[in-house]
Formats: structure tokens, C-alpha cells, sequence
């Protein structure tokens, strides 16, 4: 058979896709791997309003890839609330033996870092004007096509350009991403209110320890309103919906907009094909799970992989199948907890509205009735 262009080959230069890249590496050093991306803009030049909020395992797997961003700043304690109602919990590292429960860095950091150490690395980086894809094709191997090229390799990863189309859910929900200034900051806290339109977050934010990066989640005509709305206006339903627990809160940054909705697929669309990241499953954010579940996926995917990699030129079918079967438990419960979550909440009966606010208060009072969620949140589910 003639020798393929690549060993691997993964469509999405975004923090899955290196990260990824950077693993397979590590693992085995003479993989031939091609990374195809869109060309970045020069880090900083453009304003991008996305912070993450990365989990106690995500982090550990950052560092050991040596690609933690310089700035972040630290969740000690998750307060968690709903408005109107009676009832709230706080999730602490305590009970959970580690010493944080996350980290909140800039997208923009963090990718800029990760592509650095592709770089720096022998690992074959393919620029692109459009996003690279996947090519259905009945030869045992994938095909890859990106602009007007096409590339042969072993195993394909889609891990960006595309949506996955089994699975679809619209929430009717739009999120506004902006930067607020509080007056009484609470150091190392993160909030998550849930209120009838949505879910609101308050994340503590890695360029200023008295600012907060929200995530504010509505229906779409009143993220249009919020997001054209006078300053001190704005400021004002801000607290209305959020309270007083931080003093002031005062708008600082532009607004976003995004719409949310869930698409999920499944994890190998195709034979020698993996979907990682956006392209498996884009998911509603509350509790910030999206990035943490497709980091998950990718370590999963490289350790299941380790084997075929001291032989890539075997059939690596077996070793995608069991990559499938280890993550499908962990995907399914971080889906429906993040799609239940958001649409429970924001439900308008009050005898559901009332059960809310008594679950919130039960896992408060109780550590045992919180902790299988606190722990999904923090690691994920593990076989």
C-alpha cells in the first residue's frame, strides 16, 4: 500500500485539537502528525470576550503538557442560587481532596500558548483559508481535505468546522459574554444563579481580581435588549437579577451575543474517523462543561491510542472502539446534566420552581447529596 501522508491528522487548531496534537506527541515523538488551522490573528490584536472555566483535571492536564496561560485566577468555592426561591449551595475543595476547584483563564491566552508548543514541537501545522474536512471514502484509510488539497492518513480528528447533526436541541436562549467591576468582591468565588429567563454566571476573571467575566443566558429578544442597553440601565437589571452579594456591578468591557443550543453526535462518524471537542458535542454552558468534557475526550483518546502508535501502519479500529466505549458514559451524563439543568430552572411551575430551591438547600445541608455533582463538575465521570 503507498504510504499515507500522515499517521494522524486532526481538522481544528483550537484548544482540543492541540492539545491533542501536544499528547500524541508526548506519547510518541516519531508520530507523524498534521495539524491543519486557520491562520491566527497576532495574540492581542483582536478582542476576544471568551474566559474558561477549567476544572481541577483540566488543569492538571494543561500543566502537565507545560501550557498553563500566565494569567488565571483561581475558584476556591462555587456558590450556587436561585433567584426568588429560598435555598442555596456552596461546593468547596475541601470535601473533594484538592486544593482548587478550577481556574478561569482567557480563551486567547490559552490558545496562544498551546499553539506556541505546536510549534515548537515536529509536529506538521497546514494552514488553511477555509476549515479542513473529513472525507467519506470506502478506502481503509481517511481522506482530509483542505482547501483545494486532500491528504491521506491513518485516523482523521475532526475537532472544529463542523456541528454535529444527530442530536439537536434549541434552548430559545442567547448568552451575553461581557466584563463587570464589583465593588465588594468575594476573592477565589464563582456564582451560578439560576433565574427564570436563564442561567446567570459570574466567574472570577484572570486580568483583575475585582472583575468578573459574566455569562448571562436569556431568550434571544431580551439579550437583543441587554445587549443595546444603556450602561447604568444595564447595570441595573444586572443587579436585579443577580443581587447585592457583590456589592456594585458595573459594566466595563463591550457585550456579546451567542446563541446556545445542544448538538451531539457520536464519536466515531465514520470509519478511521474521530469527532473531538465542538464537532462531537456543543453544549449549553451552563457550569462551563464544554471544553472540560472535550479534554476529557482527548486524553481518552491518546491513552486508548498508545498502543497503535508503536505501530501505525496496523489497523487502528480496535483501539477507536475502545476510545468510543471508555467515553460514552462520561459524554451521556455531562450532556444531560447540562441540558437538564438550564431547562429545570427555568421552568414557570412553582411547585418545580419550590423543588429547585429545596434540592439547592438539601445538598447544602447535606455533603453527600452534593458531592456526586460537585465531583462530576470537578473530573467527570470515571470507569
Amino acid at each position: 500500500m503507498t504510504r499515507l501522508d500522515f499517521d494522524i491528522a486532526i481538522c481544528g487548531a483550537g484548544p482540543v485539537g492541540c492539545v491533542l496534537a501536544l499528547l500524541l506527541h508526548h506519547h510518541n515523538p516519531s508520530t507523524r502528525i498534521a495539524l491543519f488551522g486557520q491562520k491566527p490573528p497576532p495574540h492581542g490584536s483582536q478582542l476576544d470576550p471568551r474566559t474558561l472555566a477549567l476544572n481541577h483535571g483540566s488543569r492538571q492536564l494543561l500543566e502537565q503538557l507545560h501550557v498553563w496561560p500566565t494569567r488565571s485566577a483561581p475558584i476556591h468555592t462555587v456558590h450556587v442560587s436561585q433567584q426568588g426561591r429560598l435555598g442555596r449551595t456552596l461546593i468547596t475543595p475541601d470535601e473533594l481532596d484538592v486544593n482548587l476547584l478550577g481556574s478561569v483563564v482567557n480563551y486567547d491566552d490559552l490558545l496562544h500558548d498551546l499553539r506556541q508548543a505546536v510549534q515548537q514541537s515536529a509536529i506538521h501545522y497546514v494552514e488553511v483559508e477555509a476549515p479542513a474536512r473529513t472525507c467519506a471514502q470506502s478506502n481503509p484509510y481517511a481522506v482530509i481535505q483542505a482547501d483545494a488539497k486532500q491528504y491521506t492518513t491513518a485516523i482523521a480528528v475532526q475537532s472544529g468546522g463542523l456541528r454535529p447533526e444527530q442530536l439537536k436541541r434549541e434552548y430559545n436562549q442567547h448568552a451575553l459574554l461581557a466584563t463587570v467591576q464589583s465593588s465588594h468582591p468575594k476573592k477565589d468565588w464563582a456564582f451560578e444563579r439560576f433565574t427564570a429567563s436563564g442561567p446567570l454566571a459570574l466567574l472570577p476573571h484572570p486580568n483583575q481580581a475585582d472583575c468578573y467575566a459574566l455569562v448571562w443566558c436569556n431568550p434571544p429578544a431580551r439579550t437583543a435588549a441587554l445587549q443595546h442597553m444603556e450602561r447604568h440601565a444595564f447595570n441595573a437589571e444586572l443587579m436585579q437579577a443577580f443581587g447585592a452579594r457583590l456589592g456594585n456591578l458595573d459594566l466595563i468591557s463591550q457585550r456579546f451575543e451567542f446563541p446556545l443550543a445542544l448538538a451531539a453526535g457520536p464519536s466515531l462518524p465514520a470509519p478511521y474517523t474521530v469527532a473531538l471537542g465542538n464537532a462531537a458535542q456543543t453544549l449549553h454552558p451552563v457550569a462551563g462543561q464544554g471544553l472540560n468534557l472535550g479534554l476529557r475526550d482527548t486524553a481518552q483518546l491518546a491513552l486508548s491510542l498508545r498502543p497503535w502508535l508503536a505501530s501505525p501502519d496496523t489497523d487502528p479500529t480496535s483501539a477507536l472502539l475502545h476510545y468510543a466505549q471508555q467515553r460514552k458514559p462520561d459524554r451521556w451524563l455531562t450532556g444531560t446534566v447540562t441540558d437538564f439543568l438550564p431547562r429545570v430552572f427555568a421552568t414557570n411551575n412553582p411547585l418545580v420552581q419550590h423543588a429547585c430551591g429545596l434540592g439547592l438547600l438539601g445538598m447544602d445541608l447535606l455533603a453527600l447529596a452534593r458531592q456526586p455533582l460537585a465531583r462530576q463538575l470537578l473530573q467527570g465521570l470515571r470507569i
